[in-house]
């Protein structure tokens, strides 16, 4: 086991390389910089020239790469030109709101997932998994933007049963017990939102899975020595079935990143998602190239976890 993990995960070193310096040249790429447009009639452009001179934004672009990957591997990402602070104070700032944003849409996810799975495959080909089927049609059709207007227009602007912007009420003392509620409740909304949109991919693979294993010999064979019904289902096909549902985690984290992109905007939440927006609109590059790479650290991470905890659920997929 510790073989293909480590093999796995020295597999990721090129992968990081390569999404660092595709981001770096992006970046590069992209018309204009953080002095752009800001030459009014009382500003020099020879002195906007000196200060892109000064900060080496006019050196090669692999010159420009390594002195920023070599900032990143000590943790240092730059400074912000349009926030006037450091990035990676910056990113400390939002992306402990992106983690909870996340955990609390993987929680609702499984909460909502499993056991709709669950009915679907036990009960197929029946009412209930008609309607649990249509759901994850509509899910599956319906754009995640979309939903997520009609969500903050419902609940937060017509019945205001949610707050509609931000992630806590200003005013409230950190570290109290009313500061936690009001994080709490800031974030639901955003996490239910992307979860109902998200669900249907663990739904129709759950009740593939438990449909498919109520026709193996080894439930047949269950069956035809006596087992009831109830043990059938709770010992032999649901624990079969729920085992590869641990391997979607990681990809669940590769489709937060984008969704949380979205759900972050439209709800006003200060996440990484709404700084990466922020950020191309501002034209602040530095802040840019930092959050896509994490993004994109975060999305091989993911794909890790999924090989990890598809190997250890299924040992034949292991590389001897």
């Amino acid at each position: 086991m510790w073989k293909f993990t480590l093999r796995r995960t020295l597999i990721m070193i090129p992968q990081l390389i390569v999404l660092s310096i595709i981001i770096f040249v992006l970046g590069q790429l992209m018309p204009g910089d953080a002095l752009s447009g800001q030459g009014g009639s009382d500003v020099d452009p020879n002195r906007l020239e000196e200060i892109r001179e000064n900060m080496g934004w006019n050196d090669p672009w692999h010159e420009q790469y390594v002195r920023w990957m070599g900032g990143v591997l000590q943790g240092d990402f730059g400074q912000s030109f349009r926030f006037k602070m450091p990035v990676t104070e910056l990113i400390g700032q939002r992306i402990v709101n992106s983690f909870w944003l996340s955990v609390a849409t993987l929680i609702l996810t499984y909460l909502i997932a499993i056991p709709l799975g669950i009915v679907s495959g036990r009960y197929n080909d029946t009412w209930r998994d008609q309607l649990i089927t249509g759901y994850t049609y509509v899910g599956f059709a319906t754009p995640l933007f979309i939903f997520a207007l009609v969500m903050l227009w419902l609940f937060g602007f017509q019945l205001g049963w949610f707050p509609t912007s931000g992630s806590v009420t200003p005013g409230l003392e950190p570290g109290t017990f009313d500061y936690f509620i009001s994080k709490l409740y800031h974030l639901l909304l955003p996490a239910l939102s992307m979860a109902l949109i998200t669900t249907y991919s663990t739904i129709q693979y759950l009740r593939n899975e438990i449909v498919d294993t109520k026709h193996k010999d080894f439930i047949l064979t269950a069956r035809a020595k006596g087992a009831s019904e109830r043990r059938v289902y709770n010992r032999h096909i649901l624990r079969n079935s729920l085992l590869p549902i641990a391997a979607f985690f990681g990809f669940e984290i590769t489709g937060l990143i984008g969704g949380s992109i979205f759900i972050e905007n439209i709800f006003g939440y200060p996440g990484m998602g709404q700084l990466l927006v922020e950020s191309i609109s501002l034209r602040d590059y530095t802040v840019l190239t930092a959050t896509t790479l994490l993004f994109g650290v975060a999305s091989i991470v993911g794909a890790l976890l999924s090989d990890i905890i598809l190997s250890i659920v299924d040992p034949r997929i292991r590389i001897k």
